[in-house]
This record gives structure tokens, sequence and C-alpha cells, in this order.
């Protein structure tokens, strides 16, 4: 599976792909106002820095306006995947910029059904929101796993890219039902190396080596 980071936050990013933790990036308007700088620069800083997917999502809400600037968006960068909201007119934009060869992010999905137009529409990937149904009491897990299915059973290229991942959970489970993607923040995949047993077991060999009274170095 894939680890997108859904951050604007340059630093963040350079540390985790300097692991080798980062596939791509996701971003979002949200995330543009929490940098706080220009769309357009912090879009090709970050496409600079990673060779995967970096989404750079357009702003219209109307068809022939996301086609313009989905095609301004692209032009940053070769690893640029324009995201549209799937709305009528986000598949439409979908179906054009995809047509042309661009790679597309179809966004803020909450039902199998979309994600079936989306698919039909060209989309690379395919991004439904896990905590936003868990928000409002419906298992956002059963979507991943419907979609997956629906995709699995007529071979649809479009990749399933989980999105709004609050916990180190919903990772682990997106990764067991076959999401081929999940994006998270920063702290969340930091989170994933964590776990209380580690901490313990480190603290019983630190204080154990202290006992010895040795150095390594």
């Amino acid at each position: 599976m894939k680890f997108f980071v859904d951050t604007a936050d340059v630093d963040a990013i350079a540390e985790l792909n300097d692991l080798g933790f980062v596939d791509g990036v996701t971003t979002n308007p949200s995330l543009i106002l929490k940098s706080g700088r220009d769309i357009l620069e912090v879009t090709r800083e970050i496409c600079d820095m990673i060779d995967g997917p970096v989404s750079a999502e357009v702003v219209a809400l109307e068809a022939d306006a996301m086609i313009a600037e989905g095609r301004k968006l692209a032009k940053i960068a070769d690893n640029i995947a324009v995201k549209v909201p799937l709305t009528w007119d986000g598949l439409k934009a979908c179906k054009v910029l995809s047509d042309e060869g661009n790679m597309v992010n179809v966004t803020l999905c909450f039902s199998a059904n979309q994600a079936l137009l989306a698919a039909k529409a060209g989309a690379t990937f395919i991004s439904p929101f896990i905590g936003r149904l868990d928000d409002i009491n419906l298992d956002g897990l059963d979507l991943i796993e419907d979609i997956r299915t629906i995709y699995d059973n007529y071979n649809f290229k479009t990749e399933i890219l989980a999105a709004s991942i609050r916990t180190v959970n919903h990772v682990s489970d997106c990764a067991k039902i076959g999401a081929d993607v999940v994006t998270a923040p920063p702290n969340v995949l930091q989170n994933l190396a964590k776990h209380v047993l580690t901490d313990k077991g480190l603290d019983a060999f630190m204080k154990d080596w202290a006992k010895t009274g040795q150095q390594i170095l």
C-alpha cells in the first residue's frame, strides 16, 4: 500500500520523504490556507521534492472553470494530479482532463455509486472520506470495501485513495481491505511506529543496560 502525506507543510513532507515513507502528497484549500503560502509556489516546491503524485485541488464549481484551473495546475509539474470534487461538474472536468493525459484525483467521495461514476469518467484516484463518514455514525471502512469489490468486479484501474484518515487503525484496516493508497496527516503516519509495549520494553532494556556500567562508544 502506498502512503501519501496529507499536508502542504514542506518540512513535514521532507522528513517523511527522507525515510522513504512518501509515495505522494495530497493538498486541498484548507491545507494551503494552513501553510500560509501561495498555492502555485508551495505546490511547485512539493513537486520538486518528491517523485510521486501531488494532488492540487481546483476551487471552481463549474466544469469549464474547473478544466481551465486544472490545466493551469497541471503545468506546474509532470507529477501533478488535478483534484476535482465528486459533483456532476467535477465528473465532466475529470473526463476532459483525464482524456488529455492528466492524472485526476476525484475527492469528497461518500458512496460506492459516486466511486463507480468516477472510475467511468477516467479518474486516476478516487478519494473516499473515511473519517467524515465515521463522524455521522456510518462506517467509512464499509465504503472502502464496497468500492474495492466493484472495482475488482470490472477491472477498473482507478486507485482507491483512502482519505480523511484519523487513526492508525484506519491505516491498517484499509491495508487489510485492499485500498491502494492512504493519505494521512504527518502525525498519523508517525504514530504508526508507536506502541506502548515497545516503549515499555525499551525502558526495561535501558535500565538493565545502565546497571552493566558499560558503553558501546
